[in-house]
């Protein structure tokens, strides 16, 4: 409820700050050096990229900046077809409004919410060129079947990894798993940058070059440029552009971060081991209390992968039970939040054709099935002992109360 004060209440920071982050903004202060870029931010940069394992990592000011520009690298054309998860916040997948092509929604695998790449074999054809996916909450997809379908058929594929800071997948970080990868340092993510920040990451040369010229304006300061004709000046004379000025060689935008967001990504970098830690304790303590009620079920992370948690989200069988667990556990002080609506379900794409039925299992799991339970960093010792016995006497209260329909029919938004 908005108006309602919460013991345990959805996370509002993702990460924890200390007195380093303090310390980096009091250097900062003091410091004459410029501060919408310069060395930190390359530091950043540098830092990221090994930590990911990719060969490079551009920083931009928001991780739906970020997005935007990874997909200008998909080099999309009229006619071409993008295959893309539903189930994942709208930034995901709307930059692709601003391109002539066809999007394809492809369906989710029930137990994990990732894109199914049984679903997705269905959707390629000769005209797909990009598939956009998400690990959801932190949960990596299957990139094995996914990179080996994309090189089969020859598309390129990017991750959104606003979610994966500290999950692992065969020992691999996301962001270096596909073609190009879209990170957020929003204040809500596993590292922060205590405001708005993103990331892209690649291995291409060429990408990142490209990449550095539309996150700020490229212009040319050195160059020799033709003079005009001019009476006293010789033929084929020429003029080197004074070095405040400069001439902008191709359209790009202001999209750099500045040194004090990347001071402070740069000191959240050390501790996002630390929180993902934190996170998956308290996730192995609510998987242990829904190993109690068969009625609910957690998501489910591949063996060979490492969950980030940064949303711990379980299933019930059906919406009566979800939502009377949601109201239960509401009662007693707990926070619960559903992500997210089927992106396909939106007004915007529903006025590009697309309707309830495209996908089944993401819509059912939405409507029907799947909540949010809190599981951040920044709960106190005392709240996540609050949130466990909050939801042990929510699900034993609906375990020894009235029976619950098999079924009942949906009445939410979003239908036909």
């Amino acid at each position: 409820m908005l108006d309602k004060s919460y013991v345990v209440p959805w996370g509002k920071r993702g990460s924890m700050s200390t007195g380093a982050e303090a310390a980096v903004l009091a250097d900062l202060v003091h410091e004459s050096a410029p501060l919408p870029a310069g060395t930190r931010r390359e530091r950043f940069e540098r830092s990221f990229a090994e930590s990911v394992g990719s060969r490079h990592a551009i920083s931009v000011n928001s991780a739906a900046v970020a997005l935007h520009m990874a997909i200008r690298m998909l080099d999309l054309a009229p006619g071409d077809e993008v295959i893309a998860t539903p189930q994942t916040h709208r930034a995901t997948v709307q930059p692709l409004l601003d391109h002539d092509v066809r999007v394809r929604f492809c369906d989710i695998d029930p137990t994990t919410l990732n894109l199914d790449p049984a679903a997705l074999e269905a959707l390629i054809t000769p005209r797909t060129r990009a598939l956009l996916l998400v690990h959801y909450g932190g949960c990596p997809a299957e990139m094995d079947t996914v990179m080996a379908l994309a090189r089969q058929h020859g598309f390129l594929v990017l991750e959104d990894c606003v979610h994966a800071l500290g999950a692992r997948y065969r020992g691999q970080s996301p962001g270096s798993l596909a073609d190009i990868a879209a990170f957020s340092l929003h204040n809500d993510r596993a590292g922060t940058v205590l405001g708005e920040g993103g990331l892209i990451t690649c291995n291409r040369d060429d990408w990142a070059q490209r990449l550095h010229r539309l996150r700020a304006h490229d212009t040319d300061t050195r160059t020799a440029h033709p003079r005009a004709p001019e009476p006293g000046v010789p033929a084929g004379a020429t003029y080197t552009v004074p070095l405040q000025r400069g001439c902008v060689r191709r359209p790009g935008s202001d999209a750099t971060m500045t040194e004090a967001a990347a001071a402070l990504g740069q000191a959240q970098l050390a501790r996002v081991e630390t929180a993902a830690a934190k996170r998956r304790a308290l996730a192995g303590r609510l998987d242990e209390v829904l190993a109690r009620y068969p009625f609910l079920t957690p998501q489910s992370a591949p063996a060979h992968s490492t969950h980030a948690y940064h949303l711990y989200t379980c299933f019930a069988g059906h919406q009566e039970l979800r939502d009377r667990l949601v109201l239960a556990l509401d009662r007693r002080g707990v926070e619960i939040q559903l992500r997210y609506f089927p992106q396909h379900l939106l007004p915007q794409w529903r006025h590009r054709g697309h309707l309830r039925g495209e996908c089944p299992v993401a819509e059912r799991s939405w409507f029907e099935q799947h909540l949010n339970l809190p599981c951040h960093a920044l709960l106190t010792p005392h709240q996540e002992d609050y949130l466990i016995e909050a939801l042990d006497g929510s699900l034993a209260e609906l375990n020894g109360g009235a029976p619950v329909p098999a079924a009942v029919p949906a009445t939410v938004c979003g239908q036909r």
